[in-house]
């Protein structure tokens, strides 16, 4: 009904107004119209193109108006919108060179045209970002992204024309032309890779690829904009990275030296481009995270921009640098990116941890504590409490006790009202002890309630809050001792193969596995994520054919921790659960053992040739920390012998043997089937085979004669085997108050193994006997229980019985006597705690150095004498040495004691003090 009156109007050439009141009279019924058939209403507003190609200006100036006013006001009704956009779209499409030429001359003044040029930007820019058009409508979206490419292209040229003398030039104005060029360039509807083939080709022979068009387009334009660049960085680095970023060969080509054009253009203005790399960094990371970028880019962006800078000698140098360090981030970001939405998150925390390394090293702050909690979030889904708690203190530890306010960007839950410094590191202390309480690492909360107790007592004197916090760590203390803790395993993980990603590929990993894991069960979750991955069976690394091929191949072992020494341990007797920690957690070191045989075979006896290959791991960073694992940074090799082996072995059966008399002294209400079965392993030949294995192998004259260079060594093997009988008599004493009647008999059987090993052993390697030595805390004697009744338990040529005679004591209170009982428990331990160095090889172990100073010292605090304790103490002289040393003999171990019937053996005074024992534990500790 409206097209003939129009034409009417049109043809007697009535007013332009009364044919634009005509149109929009029909536009308004159109959008009732398209509600009810939106593709009708597009349709019929295109056949209006016809009607108003003559007066096409005033249409458009009232279209553009229209729509622009009616997309705010219309949001909701998209339907509305898709109307407004066809009609626009049919109108633009009838407007050639000519008509657009005309239009732009008919402002009557640069601000106005500036208006309308600024209003249709925002608006063409707004209609993009948000579709009107369902996805799968490829030819309406098509048509409207053709015409939108048309006028922008028309407005390009206006802007050049009119808007960039040094009198005319509008910065707001260019800006926003190339914001709305990047935006069309990165839309959705034109990503044609994300397309079938047969629509891509479709596309592509209709309307060509678009991209390339606006990409030449932007790139002229900001060549154009000469002396001008500078003021358009840093903000259009975003922009212009998010479109060389577009996977289209050709348009990361035209673009990319665009970014040498940023930097050179601060260069010579400034003697640096630091605004410029800033930028680019904070930018790529959020990029890439979005899905944008791959290997090509890197590959592209390194070779492009090295071409540029190698052109420019003063920019060689730091340009290098800069790429070096983009092509860096790049990869762990696309390795990051790689594997975020894996199921499996445990390759997630290694490329976390390599980006935060990586933001640390080059001092970029706020993006270093982005990924810091990015990696505490994972951690606590998997509910590793101690390695989120090490990630959050990091953050902590780049706060400051004071009131300053807080320098990076607040994350996390905290909340905004921790202005300060000391407010926001006060609450993050207080998340990291509950995490490590959590994760039982009391004694890391123990360290953060000390220093949080420090603050509230000197520093801002909360007595409250001081309180509060000496409860919570009197608190953990008690679960120290009390709550049960087991150890964790720790495991060597190699990945091999070019199959693995780069952070993976031909590397060890140590690993630290959960409570209670098995390790069937730890392989099983390792190897979720690579499916096609096959199980390395040997535990040598592999050759190159297994690191050069394209698979993917996994190694997997236990490995032991080797424990630090710890100083303040020393010569100290120290409960087994405090100690028990520091064996498996702060450990860098890692050892593994394979045994392999060497020389002639010897069926009755593998030990004669039974040789280790002792491999040593040293991580990047101790366990635990800001991750369950860590790479391998060195690795060592070292082959222990036959007889070294034996030396450490039976070592490791005394320390066993010590540990559980300590355990059992400190808490006797442990059950005793552990010790009943190490004690019966030993002392029963038929179990175990006992040392006879090692007499045959070693202490045979042949050996000697062909290997005179261990002498030392055969020595040292003699002198642990004849400390054995001490130490299992005080534990069959302990097993013998403890067992219950229906073991009884397996108990004295274990008696009577007992003592014809101690009779063996004492008439071939000599008698060694312990007794009570001084608390060096408090100057008082140990238990009775290792007095003289011990002295006693080792004279019995034929029994393990002794009764113990305590001396009477005079009556205290209830909780003193709880008191002395821990003290005592504190002081009564066997042989105390004894140092743990380094491991070494047997071969390296130092000999003693001053023997007269330690046999003096022995003498002194053991009032060296008879059995009956007649003797008088030694004296010295006034120069220190010890005139009365006849007899003494210090034993190849380390330690000096009384030997009795040994064959060839020297006359030895009758009793040592177990500190000489410590001495030789911590200086030959394998």
């Amino acid at each position: 009904t409206a097209v003939p009156i129009l034409r009417e109007l049109i043809e007697k050439g009535e007013e332009e107004h009364a044919c634009i009141e005509l149109l929009s009279n029909v536009l308004e019924v159109l959008y009732k119209a398209q509600k009810v058939n939106p593709l009708c209403g597009a349709v019929t507003a295109l056949a209006f193109q016809v009607e108003v190609k003559k007066h096409i200006q005033l249409i458009l100036e009232r279209l553009l108006h229209t729509v622009n006013r009616r997309v705010i006001v219309l949001d909701r009704e998209n339907v509305l919108r898709s109307h407004y956009v066809a009609c626009m779209a049919a109108i633009l499409s009838q407007m050639d060179k000519d008509h657009y030429s005309s239009y732009i001359k008919a402002f009557p003044s640069r601000p106005e045209l500036m208006d309308f040029l600024m209003e249709t930007f925002i608006l063409f820019k707004d209609l993009i970002g948000k579709t009107v058009y369902p996805s799968d409508w490829m030819v309406m979206n098509m048509v409207q992204n053709r015409e939108f490419l048309r006028a922008i292209n028309h407005f390009a040229t206006t802007l050049t024309e009119m808007f960039l003398s040094d009198s005319s030039f509008e910065l707001q104005l260019w800006n926003n032309y190339f914001h709305l060029a990047v935006a069309f360039l990165t839309q959705d509807s034109l990503q044609l890779e994300n397309f079938s083939q047969a629509k891509r080709n479709s596309i592509l022979a209709k309307y060509g690829d678009m991209r390339a068009t606006i990409g030449a387009s932007i790139r002229d334009m900001w060549y154009n904009l000469g002396n001008r660049k500078i003021e358009f960085i840093p903000g259009m680095v975003g922009p212009i990275l998010e479109m060389t970023l577009v996977p289209e060969l050709e348009l990361r080509k035209s673009t990319i030296p665009i970014f040498f054009d940023m930097m050179l253009c601060e260069y010579q203005l400034t003697k640096s481009f630091s605004r410029f790399e800033d930028e680019i960094l904070r930018k790529l990371d959020s990029e890439v995270e979005g899905g944008r970028g791959d290997e090509q880019y890197k590959q592209l962006f390194e070779s492009i921009l090295l071409s540029c800078c190698r052109g420019h000698p003063e920019l060689a140098k730091p340009g290098e640098n800069f790429v070096a360090l983009v092509t860096g981030l790049l990869e762990r970001l696309l390795d990051y990116r790689a594997v975020m939405n894996d199921e499996n998150k445990t390759y997630s925390m290694s490329c976390t941890v390599n980006l935060l390394n990586f933001y640390k090293e080059i001092d970029r702050q706020a993006m270093y504590i982005r990924y810091l909690y990015k990696l505490k979030d994972l951690h606590i889904s998997y509910e590793n409490y101690t390695e989120g708690a090490y990630t959050l203190l990091l953050h902590a530890r780049l706060l400051k006790w004071s009131d300053e306010a807080n320098a990076a960007p607040m994350q996390g839950l905290h909340s905004p009202s921790l202005h300060t410094q000391r407010q926001l590191k006060e609450a993050l202390y207080n998340q990291i002890i509950d995490y490590f309480d959590q994760g039982k690492m009391w004694e890391e909360a123990i360290h953060i309630c000390k220093e949080l107790a420090e603050q509230y007592e000197s520093e801002v004197f909360d007595y409250e809050m001081l309180s509060d916090i000496l409860q919570r760590e009197a608190k953990f203390y008690e679960k120290i001792l009390k709550v049960l803790r087991p150890s964790p395993d720790y495991f060597a993980v190699g990945y091999y193969g070019q199959g693995f990603p780069t952070f993976l590929r031909n590397k060890v990993f140590i690993y630290r596995g959960k409570e209670y894991e098995r390790r069937e069960d730890f392989e099983m979750r390792l190897l979720s994520p690579f499916p096609n991955a096959e199980k390395l069976q040997s535990t040598s690394p592999p050759g190159q054919d297994i690191t050069g091929s394209l698979g993917q191949y996994i190694q997997c072992f236990t490995v032991q921790p080797v424990e630090e020494a710890k100083v303040r341990f020393k010569d100290r007797s120290i409960p087994e659960q405090i100690t028990n920690f520091y064996k498996a957690n702060h450990v860098q070191k890692f050892s593994y053992s394979r045994p392999f045989k060497k020389g002639p075979k010897d069926p009755d006896n593998e030990f004669a040739n039974m040789w280790i290959e002792r491999t040593t791991f040293v991580t990047a960073y101790p366990l635990p920390g800001i991750l369950r694992w860590f790479v391998v940074t060195s690795t060592t090799t070292a082959i222990i012998s036959p007889l070294e082996n034996a030396i450490e072995t039976m070592m490791k059966t005394n320390e066993k043997i010590m540990s559980e008399i300590n355990r059992h002294q400190n808490d006797p209400s442990l059950p005793v089937n552990p010790l009943s079965m190490l004690l019966n392993g030993i002392v029963d030949p038929a179990v175990m085979g006992g040392f006879a294995k090692y007499e045959t192998a070693f202490f045979r004259e042949s050996y000697l004669q062909e290997h005179p260079e261990d002498e030392g060594n055969i020595e040292k093997l003699k002198d642990l085997i004849a400390w054995q009988p001490p130490l299992l008599a005080e534990g069959i004493r302990i097993h013998r108050r403890k067992v219950t009647e229906d073991l009884r008999p397996f108990h004295e059987r274990m008696e009577q193994c007992f003592v014809q090993l101690r009779a063996k052993v004492e008439s071939q390697y000599g008698v060694r006997e312990m007794v009570c030595f001084e608390d060096r805390r408090s100057g008082r004697p140990r238990s009775m229980a290792w007095g003289p009744d011990w002295d006693r338990l080792s004279h019995a040529g034929d029994s393990t019985e002794a009764t113990l005679t305590p001396k009477p004591v005079p009556r205290t209170s209830e909780s003193e006597d709880r008191r002395n009982e821990r003290k005592e428990n504190r002081s009564s331990t066997f042989f105390g705690y004894r140092r743990q160095d380094l491991r070494q090889s047997i071969s390296e172990l130092p000999e003693p150095k001053d023997e007269k100073r330690r046999l003096s010292r022995n003498m002194s605090e053991s009032s060296l004498g008879s059995s009956d304790g007649k003797q008088p103490p030694p004296s010295r002289d006034p120069t220190g040495a010890q005139p009365g040393t006849a007899g003494l003999s210090l034993s190849p171990t380390g330690f000096g004691g009384r030997v009795k019937s040994a064959s060839k053996a020297p006359p030895l005074p009758r009793k040592i003090s177990p500190t000489v024992y410590e001495t030789f534990l911590e200086q030959s500790d394998a």
